[in-house]
């Protein structure tokens, strides 16, 4: 076992940030979209319960949007405070391209969504409309930058190494680096997928507490629908990922499967234990051929071995296990959601008797699971690129901070507290906002300005950290 050294607590707290970090921006990115259907909806047929879950969503993705702002800032600061070394080599490539993600998305998603949130009935519907798609495309953007310099950790090209630093050659090439489109797709899928299932979840969840109103139907059928339609298109991703990953990653293609010899024609172990020690699978249960038929498209394919590499390869059993909560959670995606919108389109989306209780119950306890899948794929892409920070150019251990462990452990004990206290206060949250009825009140005028609780106002709580958030970009 590893000693808990600056290196390996580094590390733990940046997973935690991370972990923390990635919950809200999955949501944000798809619910701005989501908002803007609904809001087109709404304009399109004169339908209130339109209006009213659009209010509401809007109050979700407002605090979404407040959480990943400062989750965000907190996760950057740790470039400086437990990874020095890695902006001294890698920030002529990194400092542009989150340079870029500031100018060109959060900037845009922040300046306008002020507009989204307080300008209903006080600007045009049409301008409101506006502000409505450049939040939701500004959110994209963020992701596009992001993910790119991700990727480019992944599978870095389009540099040279000029006294230990790393000078950008080609642009082109850093952006659009080979990983880059198969993780952006994904990325964003997944996202959708979260979306979907919070959207049906909620809504299970009101029919189950006996808190459904006018939109919870509209807003369980989008959910159940872009969950069904979503969860094929990510199937379909996750299979280029895999081939692009074979191709450029091998070493975290082993580990994720659990191969640590080359072989021709590998089974997809369904259940293992790892042992590294003896580079061996204990208690293994597979299908024979499938893990090559899948990544190679050939049931004879090969598959390179962990032995392969020397010793230099990712740790096996987070990859190993977290690859396959992550196609686990997506499988019962698959069939929740399916399901689901198989016996709820029987009823025609009517809330009333006709639906089997187990909906209700798998929608509501599914509510989440775009999460654990999100986290699960994370843990593998990032785990993956170990023992390197940038893959095959800067080894993790190289660029630390030279802190002393305790200190370290310390702030990672304080943000672990901290994280868990606002993940359970932001539950709390949206179960309350799920709880209240449906606001489908008149918009404030400038004539006739809004009462406090009425119309369009959110909640002061979330209006007020998502504006602080806004003007504090």
């Amino acid at each position: 076992m590893e000693h808990l050294d600056t290196l390996m607590l580094s590390r733990m707290q940046f997973a935690a940030n991370i972990t923390f970090h990635i919950l809200f921006p999955t949501i944000s990115i798809a619910m701005g979209w989501v908002l803007l259907f609904m809001r087109w909806r709404w304009l399109r047929t004169g339908d209130t319960a339109w209006l009213g879950a659009w209010r509401m969503w809007t109050k979700v993705f407002a605090l979404s949007f407040a959480l990943g702002v400062v989750s965000g800032v907190t996760m950057s600061f740790q470039f400086g405070t437990n990874w020095p070394g890695f902006m001294e080599k890698a920030g002529n490539i990194a400092g542009p391209l989150l340079g870029y993600e500031v100018l060109t998305a959060f900037f845009l998603e922040a300046t306008f969504l002020g507009v989204m949130l307080f300008g209903h009935g006080r600007v045009s519907e049409r301008a409101h409309l506006i502000a409505n798609f450049l939040v939701a495309f500004g959110t994209t953007m963020s992701a596009f930058w992001i993910l790119s310099l991700n990727s480019w950790m992944q599978t870095p090209q389009g540099f040279t190494v000029v006294n230990g630093e790393l000078q950008a050659t080609d642009w082109w090439a850093i952006v659009f680096n080979p990983s880059f489109p198969y993780r952006l797709t994904h990325m964003l899928l997944a996202s959708g997928l979260t979306v979907a299932f919070i959207l049906a979840g909620l809504s299970a969840w009101q029919v189950l507490r006996g808190h459904a109103h006018a939109g919870t139907p509209r807003v369980l059928r989008l959910g159940v629908t872009l969950a069904a339609v979503l969860i094929p298109l990510q199937i379909l991703a996750g299979d280029a990922h895999g081939l692009n990953t074979l191709a450029h990653q091998p070493a975290k293609i082993a580990a994720m499967e659990g191969v640590w010899h080359t072989e021709q024609g590998a089974p997809l172990l369904l259940v293992a234990w790892p042992d590294e020690a003896a580079q061996r699978n204990t208690w293994a249960i597979g299908i024979p051929k499938l893990a090559s038929l899948i990544l190679t498209h050939h049931p004879d394919g090969e598959i390179k071995g962990l032995s392969e590499f020397q010793g230099v390869h990712p740790p096996v059993k987070p990859l190993f296990f977290g690859f396959r909560v992550m196609v686990g959670m997506g499988v019962l995606m698959l069939l929740v959601s399916w399901a689901a919108w198989w016996q709820l389109r029987r009823v025609r989306w009517q809330l009333g008797g006709g639906t089997p209780a187990w909906v209700w119950h798998s929608l509501s306890a599914m509510t989440f699971s775009g999460w654990v899948a999100t986290v699960a794929g994370w843990y593998v892409t990032e785990i993956g690129r170990q023992p390197y920070i940038v893959s095959g150019v800067i080894k993790t251990a190289d660029v630390v901070t030279h802190t002393p462990a305790s200190t370290v452990g310390w702030s990672l004990a304080g943000y672990l507290l901290l994280y868990i206290a606002l993940l359970f206060a932001y539950i709390s949250v949206l179960r309350y906002l799920a709880s209240k009825p449906l606001d489908t009140g008149p918009a404030p005028s400038p004539a006739q300005p809004a009462r406090p609780g009425a119309g369009a106002d959110t909640s002061s709580a979330t209006s007020t950290t998502a504006a602080s958030a806004a003007s504090g970009a």
